[in-house]
């Protein structure tokens, strides 16, 4: 990494380029504060938490020789909510009323054409939230005063959301890995930072391996479950002087429970290890201009740390301890993500991008990640 006189910038693996700097220690009163003013208002405080929350993760992290910046507010992102609630998801309501009282006059097929339609527009919608979140966070994430985000409004991009997941579960599922890689590059290519184009041209190719084993992994372990039902009918007929068939109860019970409490563990685990390679494919394979490229290094033991030390994070405390999955959640991902190439601060310019004027109600209402 070059010194601090030079303008031009190197970014190399010899020492991480983004670095975070918080602790838990640091966060613990925003957290519990938070928590207290959340559930003083209901709710309502939820937004301005959020906002505080980024305000620390993101001055704690930084990127080369400056740290990152907030620069959003509660206010964005509760007009934001509220602006959904009016437009999208009253409206919705509304309409699921009338389907349910047209399915009671025994119209049903047209009540299904509007459930069906209704499905398809919050399909839409959830694309749509994906982009204009990633949009938002950027415009409001400063480096060295300079900021990020798209001139595109993410209305086609809901289009393409809808019809390249209708390709990979049309195709019983088995093209999913092109569409997850083809619209990340797509919101990606959308996306800016100063007058830098972020570019992504992910090959979903190497991911079809560890998603063919999460795509068998339920045919898989329903194979082993009825050869352990078998195993153990074989053990019941060499029972000798039991009772058999409270054996068998028993017996089948306890497989019913376990392979219950296995199959969901163990199909888990092969969407962790899907995803995992998933991450550091796409980021991987993704540049700001000419000069700078990413890459992700967490691999699926590191997922696999970070998960079950939420679980007993979360568990330990009685639930309490969920008001630190974000910071744990935000060190994970800077700690794991790497740059490399040079960048030129001096050249740099401000982005040209309109600013949202509200939050991300969108992606909120969806209950989803931008990143």
């Amino acid at each position: 990494m070059a010194g601090g006189g030079d303008p031009a910038e190197a970014v190399d693996a010899s020492a991480s380029a983004f670095v975070f700097e918080g602790s838990w220690r640091e966060f613990a009163p925003i957290a519990f504060t938070n928590l207290l003013l959340t559930i003083v208002t209901l709710g309502i405080y939820r937004f301005w938490a959020t906002t505080r929350e980024r305000q620390y993760l993101w001055s704690r992290s930084r990127f080369i020789d400056e740290h990152l910046e907030w620069t959003g507010t509660g206010k964005e992102l509760f007009f934001g909510f509220l602006l959904v609630t009016v437009l999208i998801l009253v409206p919705f309501g509304v309409i699921q009323l009338i389907a349910q009282g047209l399915i009671f006059r025994g119209q049903g097929g047209i009540a299904a054409g509007v459930f069906i339609a209704m499905f398809a527009l919050l399909f839409y919608f959830s694309g749509v939230a994906r982009f204009r979140a990633l949009r938002y966070r950027l415009g409001r994430t400063h480096w060295r005063g300079i900021r990020g985000g798209s001139h595109d409004p993410g209305f086609r991009y809901g289009l393409s959301h809808m019809w390249k997941y209708a390709i990979g579960y049309g195709a019983i599922g088995l093209m999913v890995p092109w569409a997850m890689v083809s619209l990340w590059n797509e919101r990606w290519g959308h996306m800016s930072f100063g007058q830098l184009r972020f570019r992504s041209e992910a090959d979903f190719s190497p991911l079809m391996k560890r998603y063919l084993l999460f795509y068998l992994a339920p045919l898989i372990l329903m194979i082993v479950g009825f050869l352990g039902i078998g195993a153990i009918a074989l053990g019941i007929g060499a029972a000798g002087d039991f009772d058999r068939e409270e054996l068998a109860w028993g017996a089948l019970g306890g497989l019913i429970a376990i392979g219950f409490v296995a199959f969901y563990l163990l199909w888990g685990l092969a969407y962790l290890f899907f995803y995992a390679k998933y991450l550091r494919v796409v980021i991987g394979d993704m540049q700001l201009g000419d000069d700078i490229s990413f890459g992700f290094s967490a691999s699926t033991k590191d997922w696999f740390r970070l998960i079950l030390g939420d679980v007993g994070l979360v568990l330990v405390t009685l639930g309490v301890g969920w008001i630190f999955l974000s910071y744990r959640h935000w060190k994970f991902f800077i700690t794991h993500l790497e740059a490399y190439g040079v960048i030129d601060p001096e050249i740099l310019m401000q982005s040209d991008t309109p600013m949202a004027r509200h939050g991300e109600g969108l992606l909120d209402a969806f209950d989803m990640g931008a990143i």
